[in-house]
């Protein structure tokens, strides 16, 4: 064998080594994935989102701070700062779950202020359309309108 097909062969070694691990991963955590995180809505959801009132009720999105809600694959988290110093008034979050519009959270963390919600959990029926979030609770009297930052 010339020295060209020896590199040739060590640069096919090198790849399918390289490559295949991280093929089978992908493949096997998209075969076990859970139904949530294959709807469209659990898609939607993804993303920072900015309150801006109740339903039928909705502002404008405001130019700096604000309550911010965070929704990852399955955690969220919300935080809201004073728009003039920055500082955080709140901040607690946790991990969710959707069943179809149902969305469920539970908060595992809080600061000072929020502290009481520690281990409890809400229920929402939730919608996205564009970038409008609306949050409507169930069992609970949250109701909100949210803006999809970008």
């Amino acid at each position: 064998m010339n020295k060209a097909h020896h590199i040739f062969r060590f640069a096919a070694i090198s790849f399918l080594v390289n490559t295949l691990p991280t093929a089978t991963y992908v493949a096997a955590q998209e075969k076990v994935a859970p139904a949530q995180e294959q709807s469209e809505l659990a898609g939607d959801l993804l993303g920072t989102w900015v309150y801006v009132g109740e339903p039928g009720h909705a502002g404008e999105t405001p130019a700096s701070g604000g309550r911010l809600k965070f929704i990852t694959g399955r955690h969220w988290t919300n935080t809201q700062a004073d728009r003039d110093t920055g500082l955080t008034i709140y901040h607690h979050g946790g991990t969710y779950t959707l069943h179809g519009n149902e969305y469920v959270e539970t908060v595992e963390y809080a600061n000072e202020s929020t502290r009481e919600l520690i281990k409890k959990t809400f229920k929402f029926a939730v919608t996205v359309e564009g970038d409008t979030l609306t949050m409507i609770g169930i069992g609970n009297p949250w109701k909100e309108v949210r803006k999809r930052l970008r």
